[in-house]
């Protein structure tokens, strides 16, 4: 399995702040609790255009293992060669540490794991981020539905997991054998 990987932040005050009204002055909107944030890990397979997303409190070398070990549990029968970006929780010595137990007696061609690093700072290459930008889109068009985070959470994972997608990106790859 080949996956396109990548994490993203939702921040309540990011989608609700204020309004402009129709005499052109900004209306204030009252936010209770502006700091909730919300940390996801997403792949997207190559083949099957499926979308996997994990809830994380933050983006950190233990929610990158979590979300490692989510991925093996969908893909049980499966090596998985991921590509992701050189974001620093994932090339911290506990991922490498975890990636080396899973790994661990088998050879490179054979791994469970294998981790391919996109190019640095250019988040364009990886599929996923499209991923992202539609799910933001799709709150932003439904912002009058969020009464509360937990409703922008609940959205934001209703148009991302377990969907297909069949963006332009996603295919600049080509097919792995």
């Amino acid at each position: 399995m080949v996956f396109f990987e990548d994490e993203c932040h939702l921040l309540w005050g990011d989608l609700c702040g204020y309004v402009w009204g129709k005499t052109n002055e900004r209306i204030e909107v009252p936010i209770t609790n502006e700091r909730s944030r919300q940390t996801y890990y997403g792949a997207v397979n190559i083949y099957t255009q499926q979308c996997l997303i994990q809830a994380s409190e933050t983006g950190n070398s233990d929610g990158t293992i979590a979300f490692l070990q989510y991925l093996l549990s969908q893909c049980p029968n499966s090596r998985i060669a991921l590509i992701w970006d050189g974001a620093s929780y994932h090339r911290s010595q506990e991922v490498k540490q975890y990636l080396e137990s899973v790994n661990q007696g088998l050879d490179e061609s054979n791994w469970k794991i294998t981790c391919i690093r996109f190019a640095p700072n250019d988040p364009k290459q990886n599929p996923i981020e499209d991923i992202w930008l539609q799910a933001k889109r799709f709150i932003r068009e439904y912002y009058h539905l969020c009464q509360s985070f937990n409703v922008v959470k609940f959205l934001f994972e209703l148009v991302t997991h377990h969907q297909t997608f069949s963006f332009p990106k996603l295919f600049t790859y080509g097919f792995f054998s």
